[in-house]
């Protein structure tokens, strides 16, 4: 079974996000079940794509409060930490720490993220499963 989390897009994200080819039905989350041999996580959105196992996730926390800007649009590349947001809204947000970066924003992997920040419906659920995942 997998769990699968939606994007919450505020109506001042869409637009942009749009453009991108990056909607309801092409961005989301999912989380494989427990019980799986090698459980992992998955990101879409619209075409950009990141996945890593669940053992790799090494912190969890709530955020959010980000500045329309710096969010809107395409994944941000953070420049401080090479972290990347997938955002469709600037209020809340849940930020996985990973043990081993992954590849994200850059297809060919020559640009890797030690970190993800997600903005799904329900963060704190999304938080609440990787926290109590057996896998980590």
């Amino acid at each position: 079974m997998v769990t699968r989390h939606e994007f919450t897009f505020a109506p001042t994200y869409r637009l942009p996000a749009l453009a991108l080819g990056i909607t309801p039905r092409t961005a989301w989350v999912e989380l494989d079940d427990p019980e799986a041999a090698a459980p992992e996580l998955r990101v879409r959105f619209g075409l950009w794509r990141l996945r890593t196992p669940v053992a790799n996730i090494t912190g969890v926390q709530r955020s959010g409060g980000f500045a329309y800007l710096k969010t809107v649009g395409p994944p941000h590349l953070s420049f401080s930490d090479k972290g990347v947001t997938f955002a469709t809204n600037g209020e809340a947000a849940v930020c996985l720490e990973l043990g081993t970066p992954v590849k994200g924003i850059d297809p060919t992997g020559r640009i890797v993220h030690p970190g993800v920040t997600l903005t799904v419906a329900d963060p704190d659920r999304l938080a609440q499963e990787l926290t109590a995942h057996p896998a980590r």
